[in-house]
């Protein structure tokens, strides 16, 4: 008996330690990595509940905005409309100026600048034409025949004196085939027996002028400036017999240009010009006239 008892209170008292170190591990605090699976959990609940907040703000926000009136069909109708500020043209400068007649200065100026990043100092003032060089300038008051007439006095003994083939005395420029054209029917009060030859790439071939240039003796060429430089540059047409190159400066097309004003025939208007009409004025053989 007294061993049975001696048993039972060793199993009570281990069954009491258990139970006072099962309570003790209750209460111990929880370990660091507890801590570490708590907090992530934590921040998602704090972020949820600001993202939440700022939705909430921002819904209250837009409830409070007053929404903008709509424009009525009358209100746009009568609202002013903004106009573009478009760039100006060659085509408006010239509809709102004057058309003012063209003279010796202005081919001057053309030429010192064009040639102005092409040749050396030298040569640019090897380029300067004195006022001899230069016929009177058409004051917008004449026809191509009274201009003629007034730059060219002596024009019936100066025919009847040519006889060279190839070669003209009288060269006019213009700026297209129709207005070539037209100049040549203006000619008709002037030019008497004398004979003009049409020099334009419409609808002619080269070749053709050069036989035409060559078969008989011709007075006035009337044309423009891409033909003739081609002319020049092929033989078909020599300077030896020019005395007088007169510009057909002051007409303007359509778009109110001159013939100065249109890229491409300005580029073959000045290579005209250096082929040897300026060179001709610079040694007295030849005259320019502004038209």
């Amino acid at each position: 008996m007294g061993d049975d008892l001696g048993d039972e209170w060793w199993q009570h008292e281990d069954a009491s330690e258990v139970e006072q170190e099962e309570e003790t591990e209750q209460e111990k605090p929880p370990t660091e990595k507890t801590n570490t699976k708590t907090k992530p959990e934590k921040r998602k609940k704090i972020t949820e509940k600001t993202v939440q907040a700022k939705k909430k703000k921002k819904s209250e926000e837009s409830e409070s905005v007053i929404p903008p009136k709509k424009e009525t069909e009358d209100e746009k109708s009568t609202k002013p409309k903004k106009k573009r500020k478009k760039k100006k043209t060659i085509t408006d400068v010239l509809a709102t100026s004057e058309p003012k007649p063209g003279c010796a200065a202005d081919l001057q100026s053309l030429v010192s600048h064009y040639f102005s990043d092409k040749r050396s100092v030298i040569e640019q003032e090897e380029l300067n034409l004195q006022d001899s060089c230069f016929l009177s300038c058409n004051d917008l008051t004449h026809t191509l025949s009274s201009y003629l007439k007034l730059v060219c006095p002596k024009w019936a003994k100066i025919q009847k004196q040519h006889t060279e083939k190839s070669s003209v005395i009288l060269l006019i420029v213009c700026s297209s085939a129709l207005r070539t054209i037209e100049l040549i029917k203006q000619l008709t009060t002037f030019k008497g027996e004398t004979k003009a030859i049409k020099l334009f790439a419409k609808h002619i071939k080269i070749e053709e002028q050069v036989n035409l240039l060559q078969k008989g003796v011709t007075h006035i060429g009337v044309g423009t400036p891409g033909r003739i430089s081609a002319l020049i540059e092929k033989e078909g047409l020599n300077l030896q017999s020019l005395r007088y190159v007169v510009l057909d400066w002051n007409w303007r097309d359509q778009k109110l240009r001159r013939m100065v004003d249109i890229p491409e025939i300005k580029l073959d208007f000045m290579k005209l010009l250096d082929s040897g009409i300026l060179t001709g004025c610079r040694a007295s053989k030849l005259k320019i006239g502004l038209f």
